[in-house]
């Protein structure tokens, strides 16, 4: 692993994902989960983010689509904490606001190896696809507690499911993105320590 990507796998009786993350990179995008409305997620989270990833995840998607959803944001979390968290002068702090027709969302970020999450939006269907709506927040805090990093996501307004979904994963993407940006004169902590 270098400063700026990792490869991990991760094998249990419901899932097997492997993963390379870049977070530097040139939006090489791959993604395969069997779910197709969360592949297009995690590609619209990757491509806003400026990485390149090559994420592929077997699951038990004939019980449901929630031990691939959880254990790829535990990876994906993982990969991405392994990266940001070995990175000193960074401006720490990301923030994005994306409207996607008649929604509006918003994702704040705070890489300060603190894990903590809070998840704001409601939706009018159980499902896209086949994907569960309720999985989109266990994503983010799956995510949050792996990459450990203080996140807060909402949707502001909306009415689409699909529309409030993509602008939060895109949001997510900007935000980490905004925080992962080099700043000089030290570390972004006033104790010195993030």
């Amino acid at each position: 692993m270098d400063n700026y990507a990792v490869t991990l796998n991760r094998k249990t009786s419901e899932t097997d994902i492997s993963i390379t993350l870049k977070v530097a990179g040139n939006r090489q995008i791959n993604v395969n989960t069997g779910i197709g409305f969360f592949d297009h997620m995690l590609t619209s989270l990757a491509f806003w983010a400026g990485w390149d990833l090559d994420l592929n995840c077997t699951g038990d998607l004939e019980v449901d689509t929630h031990h691939t959803v959880e254990d790829v944001g535990l990876v994906l979390g993982q990969a991405f904490g392994k990266v940001a968290l070995g990175r000193a002068e960074i401006e720490r702090f990301g923030a994005a606001f994306v409207p996607l027709d008649e929604a509006l969302c918003r994702v704040i970020v705070d890489l300060s190896g603190r894990p903590y999450s809070v998840f704001r939006a409601e939706f009018n269907v159980e499902r896209v696809g086949v994907f569960e709506t309720a999985m989109t927040g266990h994503f983010f805090r799956s995510f949050a507690q792996e990459a450990r990093l203080n996140l807060h996501a909402g949707c502001l307004y909306g009415e689409n499911a699909h529309h409030i979904i993509e602008s939060l994963f895109k949001a997510l993407g900007l935000a980490l993105r905004a925080a992962l940006r080099e700043r000089t004169g030290g570390v972004a902590s006033t104790k010195g320590v993030r």
